[in-house]
């Protein structure tokens, strides 16, 4: 459902000039099988990467040894390397596109404006911060 639900959203992404990869702990045959049977997988147009070294899930601290496999995690990382925002959780909790999407814009707010924060539930247009000691007990 997650493939799909990055698929559906992929436009939107790239409005933001930004890219998806979907990398999982699938070899690249299991991964064409899923391109070819599942109709949600098929919606893809960006790279479903497949670590099976496990390099990248444990670089990005989301490979549970005992198993093989990796958490669901969600990484929005800039152009210059540095991890944006980070979100790790269990396998039986499906992530939801419009909160990265969400957390994206923020990301690329901030790095126009710097000194300036986005508070909680912050949507793009929305009001933003700037930090100091005349907020303190104030918000």
């Amino acid at each position: 459902t997650e493939v799909e639900d990055a698929a559906d959203s992929y436009h939107m992404f790239q409005s933001l000039g930004a890219d998806v990869y979907i990398v999982t702990t699938d070899t690249h045959f299991a991964q064409k099988v899923w391109h070819e049977t599942s109709p949600a997988v098929k919606k893809a147009k960006f790279p479903l990467v497949g670590d099976t070294t496990h390099t990248l899930t444990r670089m990005f601290g989301v490979h549970i040894d005992a198993e093989g496999l990796a958490l669901r995690g969600t990484f929005v990382i800039n152009p210059d390397g540095v991890i944006k925002t980070a979100e790790i959780h269990d396998n039986a909790i499906a992530r939801d596109v419009k909160e990265t999407l969400r957390k994206l814009q923020a990301a690329q707010y901030i790095a126009k404006n710097p000194g300036q924060v986005c508070p909680a539930k912050w949507q793009e247009g929305a009001k933003t911060l700037t930090p100091s000691l005349d907020l303190v007990g104030k918000i």
